[in-house]
């Protein structure tokens, strides 16, 4: 019986294979949606005072999901799945400290400021995966030119 359900795992997991560098592009532009839902969600909650100010639950959930989609990406193509479980692990970073300085804002009263750091290192791993996804339209030109 574990045979088959690990058997089952693995055929579903392989059948993500050919659209991985898809889903990930798509995880990638859902983090930027839930990066501004959560920014909106911090400001409301810091009028109630910085231990109101909490982690977005769909923003971390598609945070986790693009760490392990970078991950699976790394068992398929070795070289774009390193590189982007690298830019995709500054991101998760980077959103850690931002969210400590959005605490910081609002137990000293400040304006609650947009993650900028976050923004910047998401819009690197949407241009990778951008890259890594839609390389089929610019390559007649980058191929006249290299």
């Amino acid at each position: 019986m574990r045979r088959a359900a690990a058997f089952a795992l693995v055929a579903t997991v392989a059948l993500l294979a050919p659209v991985i560098e898809w889903l990930v592009l798509a995880l990638v532009v859902a983090n930027l949606v839930t990066r501004q839902v959560a920014h909106r969600s911090h400001v409301r909650q810091a009028e109630d005072g910085a231990e109101a100010v909490s982690r977005h639950p769909a923003h971390q959930a598609v945070t986790a999901l693009l760490v392990l989609a970078s991950f699976y990406l790394a068992t398929v193509s070795y070289q774009a799945g390193m590189v982007l479980s690298t830019l995709v692990l500054g991101m998760v970073l980077t959103d850690f400290f931002e969210f400590e300085s959005r605490k910081v804002e609002a137990r000293t009263d400040k304006e609650i400021e947009r993650p900028k750091g976050s923004i910047v290192a998401s819009l690197l791993v949407a241009a990778y995966a951008g890259y890594l996804t839609l390389f089929f339209l610019i390559e007649p030109l980058w191929s006249a030119v290299v």
